[in-house]
């Protein structure tokens, strides 16, 4: 199959609240060559970076839990889910983002990271592509408490936990953040922990 051409793209901003919420009008053409028009929306939230912390020595990883109202909306539980380090770049490469956000998040000053892969995590409606990473806290400076920006109002609780009770809470549905899942699923396969 050929890939698709576009044409005569037409942006509308429907909401530039919190984050941006455009509308895409186009001509696609098809693979026997008609064209039709399409209609998309696309949620511009800005690419980030996730990673899995782990204390090799003692197997464990530390995530967070935090209440997030998309879930809370769509029947889960309380909202508060459990998730690995995570942030927005807002400009930053997505290793000085990560390591912003483990010292904000964690409290944890960490100076090496490795980036394992990228992915689009909902392409059909969200532009975003997030950077993830692996870093090991050993040798890590605690320096805070962690817990998130103030002014970002994140009130996140840090979870130190055994890796394999981290990675069995991915069957058990306690872990369902999609990022958290791959994160956790690369550092089995790799036995990194």
């Amino acid at each position: 199959m050929k890939n698709g051409i576009i044409k005569n793209i037409k942006k509308e901003v429907l909401s530039d609240n919190w984050y941006t919420l455009n509308k895409f009008t186009f001509d696609y053409q098809r693979e026997d060559g008609l064209w039709e028009e399409q209609k998309r929306e696309v949620y511009d939230c800005g690419d980030a970076a996730a990673i899995l912390l782990i204390h090799k020595k003692e197997k464990l990883v530390v995530l967070t839990r935090q209440f997030r109202m998309p879930t809370y909306q769509n029947a889960h539980k309380s909202g508060m889910l459990i998730e690995v380090c995570a942030g927005l770049l807002d400009g930053d490469s997505p290793e000085v983002c990560i390591k912003k956000e483990v010292l904000e998040e964690t409290g944890y000053k960490i100076e090496r990271v490795s980036k394992v892969f990228e992915s689009f995590m909902v392409p059909g409606t969200v532009m975003q592509k997030i950077h993830f990473f692996i870093g090991y806290i050993d040798d890590a400076v605690i320096v805070n408490e962690g817990g998130g920006a103030e002014d970002e109002t994140e009130n996140i609780e840090l979870l130190n936990l055994p890796f394999e009770t981290a990675f069995k809470m991915i069957g058990s549905g306690e872990i369902i953040d999609g990022k958290s899942i791959m994160l956790l699923q690369h550092a089995k396969i790799h036995q990194l922990c």
